[in-house]
């Protein structure tokens, strides 16, 4: 049975199954920890400002040192720049398609982000894909690269329970990537993507990353990629499944989701 098909019966991603962990520096953990918390709660700063912010708190910090550990996270403000484009100029940019748009039914919009999670032994990547209308997270996956492998997981296992009118992104080159686009366009969705650097266009991932580090990754500080994988399945679960919010008059996103329609999973 190859490696795959194991991964596949045992529910683990390729990516972790590979994973070996290294010990990283416990200064150098902590201060991408502290980068995390800065920019998870305004992603609008970017490096002078988080330097700022860790000057303040009494930390001699270098902001070339900052400005490293950002892009090594994959973290950059996001504020209206100029230049529209792609961490991968070849790659095709969609228009954004939601401005002005009332999101009022289940699978009308759906869309996917990626987020930084740290670990006590390095840090992995998250993906989610999420049904606008009623917050349910419909897949997610880890990886510890930025490879579009993970991202394409993801997208196909949300499209196992049904296609969206429309498809949004950012313009991270996972995204704007060929064979993602192909696979989403082929479903019959419409492609739309954030204007570059816009902190607002994709808010309701936006604010589900907040929720899964504020109440699970933060509070329990995971050792490595398997214990990141194992707890945000039982968080995202309970996030799906239980958690009431108060924007669906505190009700979970399944039950808003199968009630619009929406299949869920068995």
């Amino acid at each position: 049975m190859s490696i795959a098909r194991q991964c596949q019966l045992a529910g683990v991603a390729r990516s972790t199954f590979y994973y070996r962990a290294t010990e990283e520096d416990p200064q150098e953990a902590w201060l991408r920890r502290r980068i995390d918390q800065i920019y998870t709660d305004d992603p609008t700063y970017g490096s002078p400002r988080i330097t700022a912010a860790l000057r303040r708190e009494g930390l001699c910090v270098n902001h070339k040192r900052v400005e490293r550990l950002m892009r090594l996270m994959g973290l950059r403000a996001l504020y209206p720049q100029k230049r529209r484009g792609s961490q991968a100029p070849e790659h095709k940019v969609y228009p954004y398609l939601l401005g002005g748009i009332k999101i009022e039914r289940v699978n009308q919009v759906w869309s996917s982000d990626i987020t930084y999670i740290p670990t006590e032994r390095g840090f992995v990547f998250l993906v989610a894909v999420l049904d606008w209308f009623s917050r349910y997270v419909l897949s997610w996956a880890i990886s510890t690269t930025l490879e579009v492998e993970f991202c394409l997981d993801a997208l196909e296992r949300a499209l196992t329970l049904g296609t969206p009118e429309i498809f949004n992104t950012d313009q991270g080159s996972q995204f704007t990537s060929e064979a993602f686009t192909g696979r989403v366009l082929k479903s019959g969705a419409a492609l739309s993507m954030d204007g570059r650097g816009r902190a607002f266009d994709n808010i309701f991932i936006e604010r589900l990353w907040r929720t899964v580090k504020y109440e699970n990754v933060y509070p329990l500080g995971y050792c490595g990629a398997r214990d990141a994988e194992l707890g945000l399945n039982t968080y995202l679960r309970y996030y799906d499944d239980e958690r009431l919010h108060s924007a669906l008059g505190y009700r979970p996103p399944v039950e808003v989701y199968a009630a619009g329609g929406g299949r869920v999973p068995r």
